[in-house]
């Protein structure tokens, strides 16, 4: 068989403040956000490359890792790193024809994002931050990953999209 595409979608965090991070946790985050995303596209590369060349490589990134999110720096450092690491991918493996690039959601309703936004003043302040005044819906995530791995995106490379009703530009 062959390798065409690979979504790298896998993510835990904790939310307290910085100080409050024992090495255990920093560890866990790290590893299970980036390294593992990281190995996976180490490991995808040969195969990619020796079916001619070719294929999609796809992040589930965050707009954590892009703008700043109170209590979640150690996730926001693991996306920030997946986001240079979809820039640099993208330019050494573009000989390859493997592009690389990243889907950065915001708030997006799922069961785990639920159990966040039933706080009424928490969801509040998300929306007040999102300049469409919604939460996100998963197909609206999962139909940009569907098209970055379609070959009507062969010339997106590098990109890191945000899926955030604005959130990202509204400062």
């Amino acid at each position: 068989g062959k390798l065409n595409i690979l979504v790298n979608n896998v993510g835990t965090s904790i939310w307290k403040p910085t100080v409050e991070f024992t090495a255990e946790e920093f560890s866990t985050i790290m590893s299970t956000n980036f390294e593992s995303a990281y190995h996976m596209c180490q490991l995808a590369h040969p195969f990619m490359k020796a079916q001619g060349g070719g294929g999609s490589i796809v992040f589930m990134s965050s707009v954590a890792g892009v703008v700043s999110v109170n209590y979640l720096s150690v996730y926001s450092a693991t996306k920030g790193a997946m986001n240079q690491l979809t820039k640099n991918l993208a330019c050494e493996w573009a000989k390859d024809n493997i592009r690389i690039n990243a889907v950065a959601p915001w708030y997006i309703r799922t069961p785990l994002v639920e159990q966040v936004l039933n706080n009424k003043e928490y969801l509040e302040g998300v929306l007040s931050r999102t300049p469409m005044g919604r939460i996100g819906e998963p197909k609206e995530v999962s139909s940009l990953v569907a098209f970055l791995c379609l070959p009507a995106s062969s010339y997106i490379t590098g990109q890191i999209i945000c899926v955030d009703g604005g959130m990202t530009i509204n400062g």
